[in-house]
């Protein structure tokens, strides 16, 4: 048609740019054609690698932001109680008051633990967005460790909440990476002390199936609602029904970030003011490697 032709196309691993212009003759029709054809495949690779790269910066500059967004609002609430219970244990103590200072001391101490929830999350997705963490699998006692979550849970379940834990069959020893299994666990069973009511149950148990380790955690809390299931992992995602309970919305990413570390699953089915069920699988490595 006498027309210049300039493309991009990949063959055999290699991605070559391809460039044809028309010889027109005197009779100006082109019969003929000038064809440069070059392997562009290292520079497309930089390129590639460089918009990777800005868009890893992209998202870390994001992440910061949204940072200082939610932890200005995030802290102000704890703070805010620290300094006001502060000032009323000094008031109580003075008067001999130990009950009214035992409660304002315990009102510290929940809003410590609660910045530092907070400061955990940040610091542990800071973490694995610049690939500091590994996967590093040692041999421990299932049983052992999930009654040790259990008993952690302890300090921050609200009165009447109890975590029944059981273990389904006689395999007790498994092989997995014991800080990240109990960054993930801890974290559901936050959410599920934190979305539940009083006296409501928690159930937690563990088996071990098929060379896997299987996590169930089941509540009967807020629920999730249909529409927003499919967000429920995302950055900084909070659902409509827990604008009212405190959080940073990482939670659950996180879990989902440390899964993929493990090379491990999780699944859950949610009905809204009715609970929630999150199972959790994560493969066992080889012992013997």
């Amino acid at each position: 048609k006498g027309e210049t032709a300039q493309f991009d196309v990949d063959v055999l691993n290699n991605t070559y740019s391809v460039s044809a212009v028309p010889i027109q003759l005197e009779d100006k029709h082109s019969t003929r054609a000038l064809v440069v054809i070059q392997n562009i495949t290292e520079r497309k690779k930089a390129e590639e690698e460089s918009f990777r790269a800005l868009m890893k910066q992209k998202e870390l500059n994001e992440l910061k932001s949204k940072f200082v967004t939610i932890a200005s609002h995030e802290f102000r609430t704890p703070l805010g109680t620290i300094h006001s219970s502060a000032d009323l244990v000094e008031q109580y103590h003075s008067r001999g008051d130990d009950a009214n200072t035992k409660k304002h001391v315990a009102r510290i101490k929940s809003s410590v633990n609660n910045l530092t929830g907070i400061l955990n999350e940040f610091l542990s997705l800071s973490r694995i967005e610049e690939g500091a963490i590994s996967n590093i699998p040692t041999p421990f006692n299932l049983i052992e460790f999930c009654k040790s979550l259990v008993e952690e849970m302890r300090s921050i379940k609200r009165p009447g909440q109890q975590i029944i834990y059981k273990q389904h069959g006689n395999i007790d020893t498994v092989f997995l990476d014991r800080q990240h299994a109990k960054n993930i666990l801890i974290n559901l069973l936050s959410n599920a002390v934190k979305y539940s009511a009083q006296d409501k149950p928690i159930y937690f148990t563990s088996a071990v199936e098929s060379g896997a380790v299987k996590f169930i955690i089941k509540d009967e809390g807020i629920g999730i609602a249909e529409e927003e299931k499919p967000r429920l992992f995302d950055a900084f995602f909070r659902a409509h029904n827990a604008a009212h309970i405190q959080g940073t919305g990482l939670g659950l990413h996180i879990v989902k970030r440390y899964l993929n570390l493990m090379k491990g699953t999780i699944s859950f089915e949610s009905e809204l003011n009715k609970g929630s069920t999150f199972t959790i699988i994560i493969p066992q490595s080889d012992i013997s490697k």
